[in-house]
């Protein structure tokens, strides 16, 4: 071996073990979109609050033999429009739309998905939490552990327990061990952020849960930041534990 080649070989592992920078796809005023595993990408898109300012928001498609599965909608009508033409240009159908919890972020865009005719999907909780005549809400809700097929690969939705809100949920595609936690999961450095829906008691146990559950997780997209591996989930039990 070479003087050049260990300290190399230390290097890749170094970054193979951080954060996960993926190739960008698509990048506009409004919406990027960032691959990262042959499977799977990020879409950002950004909201305007008034206590934290512009946020990105993270979303998370999964495509498999020209079908898609988009995991929670860009923040509003336009710019979900804008991600489901390029998913077209792409000639990629999309399957369904997930809403990952309750808040507007996860589904501000949901209108644009509901005029192509896409399924939309949310657990039974996330459903009974939004107003019935206030905005455009998920019709098709679950309970247990569902699975929804995509290509000739599946995603596993799954509610472990309480934390950003009473409702959030997590999105898993085990061929690749990707993993959506939305804003469940904190990205590495990351405030505790918005607690007006939190189980702020509750939210370690719940994550720990979910890395006891799914041990073989590779990739983790959080609902905002970086995403990165399983220290995404050690990090979010940290920040929450007593």
């Amino acid at each position: 071996m070479n003087k050049w080649a260990l300290p190399l070989l230390i290097v890749l592992m170094l970054f193979s073990c951080g954060k996960k920078e993926g190739h960008i796809t698509l990048k506009t005023d409004t919406l990027e979109i960032v691959q990262l595993s042959e499977h799977t990408y990020v879409h950002i898109s950004y909201l305007e609050t008034e206590s934290f300012g512009k946020v990105a928001c993270n979303g998370m498609i999964v495509l498999d033999d020209g079908e898609a599965i988009v995991l929670d909608t860009p923040v509003d009508d336009a710019v979900s429009k804008e991600l489901l033409g390029w998913l077209e240009t792409q000639h990629v159908s999309v399957k369904a739309v997930v809403a990952t919890h309750f808040h507007e972020d996860c589904l501000g865009g949901l209108r644009s998905f509901h005029k192509k005719g896409i399924a939309s999907y949310a657990h039974q909780k996330t459903i009974g939490l939004l107003p019935e005549k206030e905005g455009e809400r998920p019709r098709n809700g679950f309970t247990g552990l569902t699975e929804i097929g995509v290509g000739n690969k599946k995603v596993l939705l799954d509610f472990i327990g309480e934390g950003h809100t009473p409702d959030n949920i997590i999105a898993y595609f085990p061929y690749e061990d990707v993993m959506f936690g939305g804003c469940l999961v904190k990205s590495v450095g990351a405030s505790k952020g918005f607690l007006g829906d939190a189980n702020v008691a509750e939210w370690s146990r719940t994550v720990s849960d979910i890395k006891s559950k799914y041990p073989n997780t590779a990739i983790v997209v959080p609902g905002h930041g970086e995403s990165g591996n399983s220290e995404l989930l050690d990090y979010t039990i940290a920040l929450f534990t007593k």
